[in-house]
């Protein structure tokens, strides 16, 4: 718990917001050179910045439909590198983060290494389960060792449980409590709780139940808006993609004045809570 109060300035109710990187060259959904993708990306690092959001991650989304794991290639990686590398100049004084889809959690570490990030989220940390893109098995093991290989210790490894997109019927004999303990167990510096699908609301009671299980961060992974951001004030974290977005879609255009009106909400729950 320490790192993550020593990365984001506070222990509790800490917002990310999600940075959607355009679709990358080689993948279906390429319209853009990588100077639009990044002004693109920087832009709405700049507004997450105006509106004191706390930290922000970037993510591959658009590259649909996703590789998996070791099929991603290194014009993913080298091309989230380089954008990586211009949003950490303008979002300069605050954390910032990176997912690699599908799965590809070593070459986010190897990103955020590279580009002077804090964090990564990582899928498949503890225990299979059948996602969008085939069977997804553990990576706890080689992820950390990896990690460790390339001297990027203080890089924080948050890590997804019985996540979202995915079918659990393989491990529906383990609880979301076991999961997050095994992946506490396996080194993880915080657990993911989402609900079934990106923008879908994560249970309550889900988050409740890991808090108080493991000693590690807990973080909201999906489904958080203006309407429920009050029920999530035990969370060390909130990450926020859709909602931020024209529509509440996450493809769609960032949404400044929603960003800003969000951000004075928690300022206010905040300050009741203090």
């Amino acid at each position: 718990m320490e790192l993550f109060r020593k990365l984001f300035r506070r222990s509790k109710f800490v917002v990310i917001g999600m940075v959607h990187v355009r679709a990358l060259p080689g993948t279906p959904l390429n319209t853009h050179g990588m100077k639009q993708i990044i002004e693109k990306a920087c832009h709405e690092a700049e507004i997450y910045k105006e509106a004191n959001v706390d930290g922000i991650m970037l993510e591959n989304m658009h590259d649909i439909p996703y590789l998996h794991t070791k099929d991603v290639g290194p014009e993913i990686t080298a091309s989230m590198a380089v954008v990586a590398s211009k949003v950490r100049e303008v979002f300069d004084k605050k954390p910032v983060g990176i997912q690699i889809l599908a799965g590809a959690n070593e070459s986010a570490i190897a990103v955020a290494k590279a580009s002077g990030l804090d964090f990564i989220r990582a899928e498949g940390f503890v225990f299979s389960h059948v996602a969008d893109e085939g069977l997804m098995n553990s990576c706890a093991g080689s992820l950390m060792r990896y990690r460790k290989r390339i001297g990027a210790e203080d890089i924080l490894v948050f890590t997804d449980i019985k996540k979202k997109h995915s079918a659990h019927t393989i491990t529906s004999d383990v609880d979301i409590i076991e999961t997050a303990k095994a992946a506490q167990f396996f080194l993880s510096d915080g657990v993911i709780v989402t609900g079934t699908a990106t923008g879908a609301a994560t249970d309550e009671n889900e988050v409740q139940a890991v808090l108080q299980a493991v000693d590690i961060p807990v973080l909201v992974g999906s489904g958080i808006t203006l309407n429920n951001v009050s029920n999530f004030l035990e969370a060390n974290g909130l990450i926020i993609g859709s909602y931020f977005k024209k529509d509440g879609n996450w493809a769609n255009d960032l949404d400044a004045e929603k960003v800003t009106a969000f951000m004075k909400k928690v300022e206010q729950l905040r300050a009741d809570i203090n």
